[in-house]
Protein backbone atom coordinates (compact mmCIF):
# COMPACT_ATOMS: atom_id res chain seq x y z
CA UNK A 1 0.00 0.00 0.00
CA UNK A 2 1.12 3.31 -0.45
CA UNK A 3 2.93 4.98 2.63
CA UNK A 4 1.86 8.84 1.47
CA UNK A 5 -1.66 9.27 3.42
CA UNK A 6 -3.95 11.36 1.71
CA UNK A 7 -4.15 13.75 4.51
CA UNK A 8 -0.03 14.82 3.67
CA UNK A 9 -1.09 15.45 0.15
CA UNK A 10 -2.19 19.09 -0.81
CA UNK A 11 -2.19 20.98 -4.20
CA UNK A 12 -1.25 24.15 -3.84
CA UNK A 13 -2.00 25.62 -7.78
CA UNK A 14 -3.06 24.81 -10.76
CA UNK A 15 -3.30 25.70 -14.28
CA UNK A 16 -1.54 26.74 -17.82
CA UNK A 17 1.89 27.25 -17.93
CA UNK A 18 2.34 27.23 -21.71
CA UNK A 19 0.22 28.06 -24.67
CA UNK A 20 0.93 28.19 -28.25
CA UNK A 21 -1.56 29.71 -30.51
CA UNK A 22 -1.86 30.68 -34.51
CA UNK A 23 -3.06 33.96 -35.16
CA UNK A 24 -4.54 34.70 -39.11
CA UNK A 25 -4.40 38.57 -38.84
CA UNK A 26 -4.36 41.57 -41.99
CA UNK A 27 -4.02 44.27 -42.45
CA UNK A 28 -7.18 46.39 -42.45
CA UNK A 29 -6.04 48.44 -45.13
CA UNK A 30 -2.76 49.68 -47.18
CA UNK A 31 -0.45 51.24 -44.52
CA UNK A 32 -1.75 49.55 -41.50
CA UNK A 33 -0.39 46.35 -39.57
CA UNK A 34 3.68 46.12 -39.27
CA UNK A 35 6.10 47.22 -41.61
CA UNK A 36 7.57 44.36 -42.56
CA UNK A 37 10.23 45.50 -44.71
CA UNK A 38 11.91 47.96 -41.88
CA UNK A 39 11.67 45.25 -39.24
CA UNK A 40 13.70 42.65 -41.71
CA UNK A 41 16.28 45.67 -42.68
CA UNK A 42 16.44 45.89 -38.95
CA UNK A 43 16.85 42.20 -38.71
CA UNK A 44 19.69 41.58 -41.16
CA UNK A 45 21.49 44.97 -39.68
CA UNK A 46 21.47 43.56 -36.57
CA UNK A 47 22.54 40.20 -37.47
CA UNK A 48 25.51 41.96 -39.76
CA UNK A 49 26.57 44.37 -36.85
CA UNK A 50 27.47 40.52 -35.05
CA UNK A 51 25.44 41.78 -32.08
CA UNK A 52 24.58 38.94 -30.06
CA UNK A 53 21.97 41.02 -28.22
CA UNK A 54 18.53 41.76 -29.90
CA UNK A 55 17.00 45.36 -30.62
CA UNK A 56 14.30 46.98 -28.36
CA UNK A 57 11.32 48.09 -30.67
CA UNK A 58 8.17 49.60 -29.67
CA UNK A 59 5.19 48.54 -32.10
CA UNK A 60 1.65 49.08 -30.87
CA UNK A 61 2.79 50.98 -27.84
CA UNK A 62 4.25 47.58 -26.80
CA UNK A 63 8.09 47.08 -26.07
CA UNK A 64 9.86 44.53 -27.32
CA UNK A 65 13.04 42.91 -28.61
CA UNK A 66 13.37 41.86 -32.42
CA UNK A 67 15.61 38.84 -32.62
CA UNK A 68 18.61 38.59 -34.67
CA UNK A 69 17.00 35.27 -36.50
CA UNK A 70 13.75 34.04 -37.69
CA UNK A 71 11.71 30.89 -36.41
CA UNK A 72 12.72 27.07 -37.05
CA UNK A 73 9.37 26.91 -37.99
CA UNK A 74 9.69 29.51 -40.87
CA UNK A 75 8.77 32.96 -39.86
CA UNK A 76 10.99 35.56 -40.78
CA UNK A 77 10.23 38.16 -37.39
CA UNK A 78 10.75 36.94 -33.55
CA UNK A 79 10.00 39.46 -31.60
CA UNK A 80 9.70 38.96 -27.26
CA UNK A 81 9.20 40.62 -24.11
CA UNK A 82 8.50 38.79 -20.40
CA UNK A 83 5.16 38.06 -21.80
CA UNK A 84 5.14 36.18 -24.95
CA UNK A 85 7.19 35.48 -28.14
CA UNK A 86 5.57 36.68 -31.67
CA UNK A 87 6.85 34.59 -34.38
CA UNK A 88 5.14 36.66 -37.54
CA UNK A 89 6.02 37.44 -41.46
CA UNK A 90 3.98 39.33 -43.96
CA UNK A 91 3.33 36.15 -46.45
CA UNK A 92 2.69 33.21 -43.97
CA UNK A 93 -0.51 31.82 -42.95
CA UNK A 94 -1.03 31.84 -40.77
CA UNK A 95 0.44 35.12 -40.10
CA UNK A 96 1.14 35.09 -36.23
CA UNK A 97 2.56 32.08 -33.83
CA UNK A 98 2.33 33.28 -30.20
CA UNK A 99 3.81 31.84 -27.58
CA UNK A 100 2.54 33.18 -23.69
CA UNK A 101 5.17 32.59 -21.08
CA UNK A 102 5.16 31.08 -17.67
CA UNK A 103 4.97 34.36 -15.46
CA UNK A 104 2.35 35.82 -17.60
CA UNK A 105 -0.31 32.92 -17.55
CA UNK A 106 0.06 32.37 -13.97
CA UNK A 107 -0.04 36.47 -13.08
CA UNK A 108 -3.12 37.38 -15.65
CA UNK A 109 -4.28 33.82 -17.09
CA UNK A 110 -4.98 32.82 -20.86
CA UNK A 111 -7.46 34.33 -21.61
CA UNK A 112 -6.76 37.59 -20.86
CA UNK A 113 -3.54 37.60 -22.25
CA UNK A 114 -5.48 36.17 -25.31
CA UNK A 115 -7.18 39.24 -24.93
CA UNK A 116 -4.40 41.69 -24.81
CA UNK A 117 -2.60 40.16 -28.19
CA UNK A 118 -5.80 40.83 -30.00
CA UNK A 119 -6.42 44.78 -28.76
CA UNK A 120 -2.70 45.20 -29.25
CA UNK A 121 -2.94 43.59 -32.97
CA UNK A 122 -6.27 46.17 -33.59
CA UNK A 123 -4.24 49.32 -32.88
CA UNK A 124 -1.72 48.34 -35.24
CA UNK A 125 -4.68 48.17 -37.80
CA UNK A 126 -4.87 44.40 -38.15
CA UNK A 127 -8.01 42.19 -38.46
CA UNK A 128 -9.11 38.74 -38.23
CA UNK A 129 -10.15 37.06 -41.12
CA UNK A 130 -9.91 33.43 -39.41
CA UNK A 131 -10.44 32.51 -35.87
CA UNK A 132 -7.66 31.28 -33.92
CA UNK A 133 -6.24 28.16 -33.46
CA UNK A 134 -4.71 26.37 -30.05
CA UNK A 135 -1.40 24.54 -30.80
CA UNK A 136 -0.13 23.69 -27.51
CA UNK A 137 -1.47 23.88 -24.51
CA UNK A 138 0.26 22.75 -21.00
CA UNK A 139 -1.83 21.97 -17.78
CA UNK A 140 -0.11 21.36 -14.62
CA UNK A 141 -0.86 20.53 -10.92
CA UNK A 142 1.38 21.78 -8.28
CA UNK A 143 1.42 19.26 -5.04
CA UNK A 144 3.12 19.31 -1.96
CA UNK A 145 4.51 15.94 -1.44
CA UNK A 146 6.18 15.45 1.19
CA UNK A 147 7.03 11.82 0.37
CA UNK A 148 7.79 10.08 -3.18
CA UNK A 149 6.49 6.69 -2.67
CA UNK A 150 5.97 5.83 -6.52
CA UNK A 151 8.70 5.15 -9.60
CA UNK A 152 7.94 4.67 -13.20
CA UNK A 153 6.56 1.14 -12.93
CA UNK A 154 3.50 2.48 -10.92
CA UNK A 155 2.43 4.14 -14.20
CA UNK A 156 -0.43 2.82 -16.11
CA UNK A 157 0.08 4.77 -19.42
CA UNK A 158 -0.72 4.08 -23.39
CA UNK A 159 2.34 6.04 -23.82
CA UNK A 160 4.87 3.62 -25.80
CA UNK A 161 7.93 5.83 -24.73
CA UNK A 162 8.97 6.35 -21.20
CA UNK A 163 12.05 8.28 -19.38
CA UNK A 164 13.60 9.15 -16.04
CA UNK A 165 15.59 11.59 -14.73
CA UNK A 166 17.68 11.31 -11.52
CA UNK A 167 20.11 13.43 -9.89
CA UNK A 168 22.76 12.32 -6.74
CA UNK A 169 21.11 8.53 -7.28
CA UNK A 170 17.33 10.28 -6.17
CA UNK A 171 14.56 10.44 -8.71
CA UNK A 172 13.45 13.67 -9.77
CA UNK A 173 11.37 13.20 -12.80
CA UNK A 174 8.53 10.86 -14.67
CA UNK A 175 8.59 11.40 -18.52
CA UNK A 176 5.95 9.60 -20.79
CA UNK A 177 4.86 9.95 -24.69
CA UNK A 178 6.48 12.04 -26.78
CA UNK A 179 4.13 13.72 -29.51
CA UNK A 180 0.23 14.79 -28.94
CA UNK A 181 0.13 13.84 -25.16
CA UNK A 182 3.19 13.98 -22.64
CA UNK A 183 3.07 13.57 -19.17
CA UNK A 184 5.75 15.19 -16.78
CA UNK A 185 5.70 13.86 -13.13
CA UNK A 186 8.75 15.85 -11.42
CA UNK A 187 10.14 17.34 -8.77
CA UNK A 188 9.50 21.19 -9.22
CA UNK A 189 11.33 22.61 -6.96
CA UNK A 190 14.67 20.74 -7.89
CA UNK A 191 13.78 22.05 -12.13
CA UNK A 192 13.58 25.90 -10.49
CA UNK A 193 16.79 25.70 -8.51
CA UNK A 194 18.52 23.79 -11.42
CA UNK A 195 17.53 25.18 -14.48
CA UNK A 196 14.43 27.58 -14.73
CA UNK A 197 14.86 29.74 -11.89
CA UNK A 198 11.18 30.56 -11.54
CA UNK A 199 11.47 31.29 -7.79
CA UNK A 200 8.50 33.42 -7.93
CA UNK A 201 6.89 30.15 -7.79
CA UNK A 202 7.58 29.80 -4.09
CA UNK A 203 5.22 32.68 -3.45
CA UNK A 204 2.64 31.42 -5.28
CA UNK A 205 2.88 28.03 -3.10
CA UNK A 206 3.46 29.34 0.08
CA UNK A 207 6.86 27.40 0.78
CA UNK A 208 9.73 26.30 -1.24
CA UNK A 209 9.98 22.54 -0.62
CA UNK A 210 8.67 19.24 -1.53
CA UNK A 211 6.10 20.44 -4.50
CA UNK A 212 5.82 17.94 -7.50
CA UNK A 213 4.51 18.88 -10.60
CA UNK A 214 2.09 16.81 -12.60
CA UNK A 215 1.80 18.68 -16.02
CA UNK A 216 0.60 17.26 -19.34
CA UNK A 217 1.83 19.31 -22.32
CA UNK A 218 -0.91 18.62 -25.33
CA UNK A 219 -0.53 19.77 -28.79
CA UNK A 220 -2.92 20.15 -31.20
CA UNK A 221 -3.36 16.94 -32.47
CA UNK A 222 -5.11 15.68 -28.72
CA UNK A 223 -6.78 19.48 -28.80
CA UNK A 224 -8.54 18.35 -31.91
CA UNK A 225 -9.76 15.22 -30.56
CA UNK A 226 -11.90 16.91 -27.46
CA UNK A 227 -12.89 19.47 -30.06
CA UNK A 228 -10.71 22.45 -28.42
CA UNK A 229 -9.28 24.99 -31.72
CA UNK A 230 -10.19 28.56 -30.21
CA UNK A 231 -10.04 29.76 -26.71
CA UNK A 232 -14.38 29.77 -26.21
CA UNK A 233 -13.28 25.99 -26.95
CA UNK A 234 -10.69 25.60 -24.10
CA UNK A 235 -12.98 27.13 -21.56
CA UNK A 236 -15.80 24.93 -22.98
CA UNK A 237 -14.00 21.45 -23.64
CA UNK A 238 -10.92 21.56 -21.24
CA UNK A 239 -12.16 19.32 -18.33
CA UNK A 240 -13.19 16.51 -20.65
CA UNK A 241 -9.68 16.66 -21.94
CA UNK A 242 -8.34 17.01 -18.74
CA UNK A 243 -10.62 13.78 -17.60
CA UNK A 244 -9.48 11.55 -20.11
CA UNK A 245 -5.88 12.43 -19.52
CA UNK A 246 -6.03 11.21 -16.21
CA UNK A 247 -8.25 8.06 -15.84
CA UNK A 248 -7.59 6.66 -19.14
CA UNK A 249 -4.47 7.96 -20.98
CA UNK A 250 -2.14 7.93 -17.71
CA UNK A 251 -2.77 6.57 -13.87
CA UNK A 252 -0.71 6.07 -10.90
CA UNK A 253 -1.21 3.06 -8.88
CA UNK A 254 0.45 1.16 -6.10
CA UNK A 255 1.99 -2.38 -7.60
CA UNK A 256 0.06 -5.38 -6.29
CA UNK A 257 0.99 -9.39 -7.11
CA UNK A 258 -1.86 -8.98 -9.90
CA UNK A 259 -0.29 -9.45 -13.51
CA UNK A 260 -2.66 -6.84 -14.72
CA UNK A 261 -1.78 -3.68 -13.64
CA UNK A 262 -5.26 -2.05 -14.85
CA UNK A 263 -6.49 -3.20 -11.41
CA UNK A 264 -3.76 -1.80 -9.22
CA UNK A 265 -5.20 0.65 -7.07
CA UNK A 266 -5.16 4.28 -7.71
CA UNK A 267 -2.46 5.78 -5.86
CA UNK A 268 -3.73 8.42 -3.40
CA UNK A 269 -2.09 11.26 -5.81
CA UNK A 270 -3.88 10.06 -8.60
CA UNK A 271 -7.59 9.77 -6.72
CA UNK A 272 -6.91 13.44 -5.30
CA UNK A 273 -6.19 14.69 -8.82
CA UNK A 274 -8.77 13.07 -10.52
CA UNK A 275 -10.99 14.67 -7.73
CA UNK A 276 -9.43 18.10 -8.79
CA UNK A 277 -10.08 17.26 -12.25
CA UNK A 278 -14.01 16.80 -11.66
CA UNK A 279 -14.34 20.35 -10.28
CA UNK A 280 -12.33 22.19 -13.30
CA UNK A 281 -14.01 24.42 -14.99
CA UNK A 282 -11.88 27.59 -15.31
CA UNK A 283 -7.98 28.36 -15.91
CA UNK A 284 -6.86 28.32 -12.65
CA UNK A 285 -5.15 30.72 -10.21
CA UNK A 286 -4.19 33.90 -10.97
CA UNK A 287 -1.46 36.05 -8.69
CA UNK A 288 1.12 38.68 -9.23
CA UNK A 289 4.84 37.50 -9.67
CA UNK A 290 7.53 39.25 -8.23
CA UNK A 291 10.00 39.90 -11.17
CA UNK A 292 12.82 41.14 -8.12
CA UNK A 293 12.99 37.29 -7.05
CA UNK A 294 14.13 36.27 -10.72
CA UNK A 295 16.85 39.31 -10.57
CA UNK A 296 17.69 37.98 -7.17
CA UNK A 297 18.40 34.40 -8.31
CA UNK A 298 20.22 35.67 -11.40
CA UNK A 299 22.44 37.58 -9.47
CA UNK A 300 23.26 35.28 -6.68
CA UNK A 301 24.50 32.38 -10.01
CA UNK A 302 26.60 35.53 -11.25
CA UNK A 303 28.14 35.89 -7.77
CA UNK A 304 29.08 32.51 -7.86
CA UNK A 305 30.63 32.63 -11.43
CA UNK A 306 32.49 35.42 -10.16
CA UNK A 307 34.20 34.07 -8.10
CA UNK A 308 34.82 30.98 -9.66
CA UNK A 309 36.55 32.81 -11.90
CA UNK A 310 38.26 35.06 -9.41
CA UNK A 311 40.16 32.29 -8.41
CA UNK A 312 41.10 31.48 -11.68
CA UNK A 313 42.55 34.50 -11.97
CA UNK A 314 44.38 34.79 -9.12
CA UNK A 315 46.56 31.72 -9.98
CA UNK A 316 47.26 33.40 -12.85
CA UNK A 317 47.71 36.14 -11.41
CA UNK A 318 50.77 34.64 -9.25
CA UNK A 319 51.74 32.41 -11.95
CA UNK A 320 52.68 35.78 -13.95
CA UNK A 321 54.39 37.21 -11.02
CA UNK A 322 56.23 33.88 -9.30
CA UNK A 323 54.38 34.76 -5.66
CA UNK A 324 52.69 32.24 -3.89
CA UNK A 325 49.30 32.10 -3.29
CA UNK A 326 47.37 35.63 -2.52
CA UNK A 327 44.28 36.56 -0.46
CA UNK A 328 40.87 37.01 -1.93
CA UNK A 329 41.05 40.76 -0.97
CA UNK A 330 44.64 40.94 -2.76
CA UNK A 331 43.26 39.37 -5.87
CA UNK A 332 40.53 41.63 -5.96
CA UNK A 333 43.00 44.67 -5.75
CA UNK A 334 44.94 43.09 -8.59
CA UNK A 335 41.30 42.80 -10.22
CA UNK A 336 40.60 46.45 -9.79
CA UNK A 337 43.76 47.36 -11.38
CA UNK A 338 43.30 45.40 -14.41
CA UNK A 339 39.16 46.85 -14.26
CA UNK A 340 40.06 49.89 -14.42
CA UNK A 341 42.80 49.61 -16.90
CA UNK A 342 39.39 48.39 -19.02
CA UNK A 343 36.75 50.93 -18.06
CA UNK A 344 34.97 53.30 -20.20
CA UNK A 345 32.63 55.78 -18.20
CA UNK A 346 30.40 56.79 -20.70
CA UNK A 347 30.03 52.97 -22.32
CA UNK A 348 29.25 51.74 -18.82
CA UNK A 349 26.19 53.92 -18.34
CA UNK A 350 24.75 52.75 -21.68
CA UNK A 351 25.60 49.23 -21.29
CA UNK A 352 24.10 49.08 -17.79
CA UNK A 353 20.79 51.30 -19.05
CA UNK A 354 20.80 48.36 -22.08
CA UNK A 355 21.08 45.73 -19.87
CA UNK A 356 18.28 47.34 -17.37
CA UNK A 357 15.98 47.50 -20.79
CA UNK A 358 16.26 43.87 -22.06
CA UNK A 359 16.07 42.28 -18.38
CA UNK A 360 12.55 44.65 -18.16
CA UNK A 361 11.71 42.78 -21.31
CA UNK A 362 12.66 39.31 -20.51
CA UNK A 363 16.27 38.52 -21.93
Amino acid sequence: MSNTPEAQLKLLLHGHDTVECCYYLQASSPGQGLDFELLATQREALRQSKSRDPLPVTLGGMELLLQRYGSSSGFPIVLKNADLEIECGEFNDPSFYVTFRSEALWSEGVFALHERFLEWAKSLGFVEYRQETLSRVDFTFDYHLPEIDFDEDNFVTVSAKDSKYRSNQKAQGFYFGMSDAMLRVYDKVAEIREKSLKVWFFELWGRESEVWRIEWQVRKDMLRRFGIRTYADLTDQQGDLLRYLATEHDTLRIKTEDSNRSRWPLHALWIDLQEQVKQFNAQGIHRVVDPKAVASERRARIAISIYGNLKQFAALDCVCSGQPAITKSWALRRLQQQLDWLHDTVMWQAEVEKRIKLIALGQ
